[in-house]
């Protein structure tokens, strides 16, 4: 029987891929493994506990909050208080930045953004969801209280980012900037053991990936690449086959182990897109360069943007390389103003 190494021991063993964290990196990364395990319960059990469907309370995005958001994202927000390596959190179900002002956190070096739940609503029909997590060192004195230049870095300034997918089995996978490494939960012993080391996405692909209910509010440059993959083309394996899941992780997690590409563009209900830049799109585009992927807003680089409020928004594109180039392609071609 093959002995897998767990999350802990990788980690300890890669310590050089991230010198300047003297070991702070590692236990943040503790931290999240731990509450990922607490949220893998509960999901697991969510049809027989009373932690599905709306909380009725809407986030600052307008949006009906889920009870399983909620209660993610006190998990997780519980968990890196506990740790001295955070000073202070963004997330997605928070209006405002959140400071850690005690004694053990406060002079933190590291600031952690977050998606606690991505895909919360398909809980209620058993479908795979994610928690997506960011982090950075902060910029602010660390005298004094976390700032909100903490939190609006650059996509390229990540110290390390990943996600955690509730599938059919639960699998963390991240990245410290040398390569992504995923990890497969083993209920059975409680461990997150090493299933997927250095994934690298194939640099094409058969799956598009985006809502096509939208087709009629997409931008020019998306309905012809759309029409491209559903063209007949053996030279290029065309068509292409549609798979969309409404989970931002799930549908990138496919994509990297299948290669693919995921669009979601802006429309003209939502002209700046809808997935937000500092909890989605930064750590999947910094997992999806370190795969070999791309990943752009349709015609810059993701990682590239600086960002200007905690809940921005951003149209998104990214997958396999090749197939990523031919939809910027048609996005250059068929530019609108925007």
């Amino acid at each position: 029987m093959k002995i897998h190494k767990s999350l802990g021991e990788f980690i300890v063993e890669k310590q050089s891929d991230f010198p300047h964290a003297k070991g702070e990196l590692s236990a943040l990364l503790s931290a999240i493994k731990l509450s990922a395990k607490i949220v893998n319960r509960e999901i697991n059990k969510a049809g027989l506990a009373d932690i599905t469907g709306a909380s009725g309370v809407e986030n600052i995005q307008g949006e009906q909050q889920q009870k399983l958001d909620m209660f993610a994202n006190e998990i997780f927000k519980n968990a890196l208080i506990a740790r001295g390596e955070v000073c202070g959190i963004a997330s997605e179900e928070e209006d405002n930045y959140v400071f850690f002002d005690n004694k053990n956190s406060r002079n933190g070096n590291y600031v952690v953004l977050m998606d606690p739940l991505d895909g919360s609503s398909n809980i209620d029909v058993n479908v795979s969801v994610g928690t997506i997590f960011s982090i950075y060192r902060r910029v602010s004195p660390a005298d004094g209280p976390v700032e909100i230049e903490d939190f609006l870095q650059v996509g390229r300034k990540q110290v390390a980012a990943g996600y955690v997918i509730y599938g059919s089995s639960t699998m963390l996978v991240f990245t410290t900037g040398n390569g992504v490494h995923g990890f497969t939960y083993d209920p059975s012993i409680g461990m997150f053991c090493l299933s997927h080391e250095s994934l690298t996405i194939p640099k094409s692909g058969k799956i598009y990936s985006l809502n096509e209910g939208n087709y009629i509010k997409f931008p020019l440059g998306v309905k012809k690449y759309l029409k491209y993959c559903q063209e007949e083309d053996e030279s290029t394996n065309r068509p292409f086959t549609s798979r969309y899941i409404g989970s931002l992780v799930a549908d990138f997690h496919r994509n990297l182990l299948k290669g693919g590409i995921y669009i979601y563009p802006q429309t003209a209900q939502a002209p700046s897109g809808k997935l937000r830049l500092l909890y989605e799109c930064n750590p999947i585009a910094f997992l999806a360069e370190q795969a070999g992927a791309l990943a752009t807003d349709g015609y810059n680089p993701i990682l590239d943007l600086k960002p200007t409020e905690l809940h921005e928004r951003v149209p998104f594109f990214t997958g396999s390389p090749e197939m990523m180039e031919t939809a910027h392609q048609f996005m250059t071609d068929f530019k609108e103003d925007r």
